[in-house]
């Protein structure tokens, strides 16, 4: 077809309705037998029974399951809602004594009906109109995932195009009680010149004045506690775990009964539960990390500051529970004992600081240095691991004092860009622009990958080639708009709450829609081919990246190298790495046992790809309660993979 579409080419797909899982054949596609032999045994026993008890996830999303599971066997009997915040079997029978009518829950069933039926209508739309206007059937767009591309792909063009800007300042070195401290003047010169001028005009002076001198004593509440994004954030930083994996071994650690229902977006617990922390604190006690700070002698107080009715909407903060784990895979153990060392944070005392803000002159010059001491340690004290207070210099200055010069110098800076997304950071920026939800942010970041419009490279997320040609296409148009979806968030809590009515919604979803392919029909591509590279078996510029595989046009070389190595696969720069002959950084791989190890690989000159393993692998250890800012590593390999052959 050629020339853009209109509108009345493409008339919006509303979602249809309810059927059974269909999985792939060798004859088509054909109902999923084991999802039609579970349905039958459900239809059974809700014929047998006078009324059901809804027990799935406590979510938008299990809220829907079981509503469409009731309307597709036909059940009409009583049903009740099952209200869990941990599994344990305390839990369990408290809630099965508060057994609540599923109306109630209406709310939570019609959001999460008017999520699924945007998103399909959004999707399935968009994706159509811009995968026509491109000619390309690959092209997926959709509510959530569109404006998070736009936010890699834009820091990635920004990163990237940055240019260093240098600038110059001048730093004064002066001796307090016989040590040297450094002042920096705060103007910035953006000409050598003019700083080497300054300094040089101010050279001879052999003192310095104290002008002002502000001394104050700063309080820092403990923090709150952790919530499903906050522990996402804090393990890729800590552990370098994907948002996915987190969340994955946090469900685990809730169906294990050990920590309370993790899919929460809130910080706080209810007033009525700092009655139960110093015994939860209390199971503490034999962990070495936690011991001193798990102990509750008579009279202690809490920080209350974490408990409020108002801010507990659906399901709290997270927290451990009455059971205690025996030994636990390292990532849940390494959760797990975030959440308890959060918990001992949050209801410890207050973090005492005292700073000093110092402004000196020199030869007419300004300068100034900032200082800041512990006092009280309080909640602090639990990663510090020994419980002392910390001690550092903290002069005493007197306004007008005399400081004996030591060295006047020009220090060279230049200004940096902002940097590439991690996961933790965009899991930051997508909560601030209101995209997704706590339990979905995870599943948006791995479907991008998984379309190969992202990648991660290290720590970081950056756009692929075909991640950048589609924000191209659509970045200034409404489809990439956070904005929108924010909005649209808040109109689905609102459904939650009763304030929307959700049939509203969804038109006001059909006219996005119209608007959005409107734009995407005029969008125009430009398709130059896939770039070439150098071939390394026949040396011509004839060489493909392809999705699966690194292929050669000539016909007559055939050189073939395949992306997946040892079940993981390979990114862009990675295989143009083997392609060139050099050693790629040091890869993480598991081996067939489920042990990760990490090998730099490297292709010979008979194109088979060597490994080579670290010098001094060292055994990943559980999280120390000391610097919270330590990444723990895991780089012993059980098995030696075989070296991968080309066919």
């Amino acid at each position: 077809m050629e020339g853009p579409f209109t509108r009345e080419m493409l008339p919006l797909a509303v979602p249809s309705g309810l059927a059974v899982r269909r999985t792939r054949t060798e004859d088509g596609f054909r109902d999923d037998p084991v999802a039609v032999r579970q349905l039958e045994v459900i239809r059974r026993l809700l014929r047998e029974a006078d009324g059901a008890v809804t027990a799935t996830d406590t979510s938008r999303e299990g809220q829907m399951v079981a509503r469409n599971l009731y309307d597709y066997l036909g059940f009409k009997g009583k049903t009740e809602r099952l209200w869990l915040s941990s599994l344990t079997d305390k839990a369990i029978r408290k809630a099965f004594l508060d057994l609540r009518p599923d109306s109630l829950y209406e709310g939570l069933y019609l959001a999460g009906r008017a999520r699924r039926e945007a998103d399909r209508i959004i999707g399935y739309n968009a994706s159509l109109a811009l995968g026509m206007a491109a000619g390309k059937k690959n092209h997926s767009l959709g509510r959530v995932q569109t404006p998070v591309l736009a936010l890699v792909s834009r820091r990635y063009l920004e990163n990237r195009d940055f240019n260093a800007v240098p600038y110059y300042r001048l730093e004064l070195s002066v001796l307090k009680d016989g040590k040297e401290l450094v002042f920096t003047c705060p103007e910035k010169y953006t000409q050598q010149q003019e700083a080497v001028a300054a300094r040089n005009r101010i050279a001879a002076s052999r003192v310095a004045t104290v002008i002002q001198a502000e001394r104050k004593e700063t309080v820092e509440e403990p923090p709150l506690l952790h919530d499903l994004a906050s522990l996402q954030k804090e393990a890729n930083l800590r552990m370098g775990l994907t948002a996915g994996q987190t969340a994955s071994a946090l469900q685990r650690l809730y169906e294990g009964g050990y920590i309370s229902y993790p899919r929460t977006s809130c910080r706080y617990i209810r007033k009525d539960m700092p009655e139960d922390m110093p015994t939860l604190l209390s199971l503490l006690k034999d962990d070495p990390c936690f011991a001193r700070h798990a102990e509750t002698p008579e009279g202690r107080v809490l920080s209350a500051r974490a408990a409020d009715d108002g801010k507990v909407t659906g399901h709290h903060a997270i927290i451990i529970t009455e059971n205690i784990p025996g030994k636990l895979p390292l990532d849940e153990q390494n959760l797990y004992r975030m959440v308890a060392g959060r918990m001992l944070e949050a209801f410890s005392g207050d973090c005492t600081k005292e700073e000093a803000d110092v402004r000196i002159e020199c030869g007419g010059i300004l300068f100034e240095a900032g200082y800041r001491r512990t006092v009280h340690a309080g909640w602090k004290n639990v990663h510090n691991g020994t419980g002392k207070e910390e001690d550092t210099m903290f002069p005493s200055w007197g306004q007008d004092e005399v400081l004996p010069v030591t060295d006047i110098s020009v220090r060279s800076v230049e200004t940096c860009p902002v940097p590439l997304f991690t996961e933790a950071s965009l899991l930051s920026e997508m909560e601030r622009c209101g995209l997704g939800t706590p339990s979905t942010r995870a599943g948006v970041i791995e479907l991008l990958i998984a379309r190969r419009y992202v990648e991660r490279q290290g720590c970081g997320l950056l756009p692929t080639p075909k991640g950048l040609e589609v924000y191209e296409a659509v970045r200034n148009k409404l489809i990439a708009d956070p904005e929108m979806t924010a909005r649209w968030e808040k109109d689905l809590q609102e459904i939650e709450r009763g304030e929307l009515d959700a049939d509203v919604f969804i038109q006001k979803v059909g006219k996005y829609a119209r608007q959005i392919v409107e734009e995407l029909s005029a969008v125009r591509f430009e398709h130059p081919g896939p770039p070439r590279h150098r071939c390394p078996k026949c040396g011509m510029e004839t060489l493909t990246l392809h999705r699966k595989v690194a292929r050669c046009g000539d016909p007559d070389c055939a050189f073939l190298l395949f992306r997946t190595f040892n079940a993981r696969e390979l990114t862009d720069g990675e295989m143009l790495c083997l392609l060139e002959g050099k050693k790629t950084d040091f890869l993480p791989f598991v081996s067939r046992k489920g042990k990760p190890y990490e090998a730099s690989l490297k292709m010979d000159e008979n194109y088979r790809i060597e490994m080579t393993f670290r010098d001094i692998p060292v055994e990943r250890q559980p999280l120390p309660a000391g610097d919270p800012s330590v990444m723990q590593a895991a780089d012993i390999p059980v098995e030696t993979p075989h070296p991968g052959q080309l066919p």
